[in-house]
């Protein structure tokens, strides 16, 4: 309701012929298949990162000095959903990040 709704009506009421999304393959099972391009209904929609790992993103934000998500400090790795929005120990933090100990 809080992003399919939304996302709906602006495609509704804008009409546009694309849109980006970061959506990542490393992210669930049912993203491994994602391809770089992909047409849903009428519409372009493009994923310039789906190649990209949790490292890949880590190493951006620094490169750039970007923040990371408040809530990333306080364990949350996927800021998200009810579904996808949970707390994980240090350990699991860091092997979704590709580091080991």
């Amino acid at each position: 309701m809080n992003k399919v709704e939304p996302m709906r009506r602006a495609l509704r009421d804008l009409n546009p012929k694309g849109w980006i999304a970061g959506l990542r393959r490393q992210q669930s099972s049912s993203r491994k298949k994602l391809n770089v391009l992909a047409v849903d209904d009428v519409h372009l929609k493009i994923h310039p990162i789906v190649d990209w790992t949790s490292k890949d993103v880590f190493e951006y934000l620094k490169k750039h000095d970007l923040p990371y998500h408040p809530l990333w400090h306080q364990g949350y790795l996927s800021i998200g959903d009810v579904h996808t929005t949970k707390r994980v120990d240090e350990g699991m933090r860091k092997k979704n990040l590709g580091f080991s100990d």
